[in-house]
């Protein structure tokens, strides 16, 4: 049969790249510690926010995808709330080429996890009393190249033996 014919009659090319993912929620934390009051007088409260990747390896093509999501926000130098997630996805990487493999991890993965941890932090500000807090975009893109650039800059220079 044609690969036109396959096609038609829904079957699949077993070759082709594949990614198969599975989302969940590894791990959240929700922290109001004034309730949803804010000082009187206070001025716009400032927001800080810390996202990490991490990979792990769970089978010859499964990979565990984590992105850590840190949100606080501030007022005088006092915590109104802070949020936490750990957003995490196992990711099936099948007929994959071996160089690809890192950049889907580090760049794909964290981008498809993104609007989850996007929505679960907005989630937990609304319910506890908060109006909702939309995280920025993140350039997952330009974070990879930068991360690899630090590590060829903090690779040790090979050694040269001259005879």
């Amino acid at each position: 049969m044609t690969d036109k014919a396959n096609q038609a009659n829904g079957a699949t090319d077993t070759n082709a790249p594949h990614i198969e993912p599975y989302v969940y929620l590894k791990d959240v934390s929700y922290e109001a510690p004034n309730g949803p009051h804010v000082p009187e007088g206070a001025t716009t409260p400032s927001v800080t926010m810390d996202v990490q990747t991490t990979i792990n390896q769970l089978g010859a093509e499964v990979f565990e995808v984590v992105v850590s999501v840190n949100v606080r926000s501030v007022v005088a130098d006092k915590t109104i709330w802070l949020c936490e997630v750990k957003q995490a996805g196992s990711f099936a990487l099948r007929n994959i080429a071996s160089g690809e493999v890192r950049r889907l991890l580090g760049v794909f993965c964290p981008n498809y996890l993104w609007p989850y941890a996007r929505q679960t932090i907005s989630d937990l500000l609304v319910k506890g009393g908060f109006p909702p807090f939309l995280l920025p975009p993140v350039n997952f893109d330009a974070l990879f190249d930068q991360t690899n650039q630090q590590d060829v800059m903090d690779a040790p220079a090979p050694s040269v033996t001259v005879n």
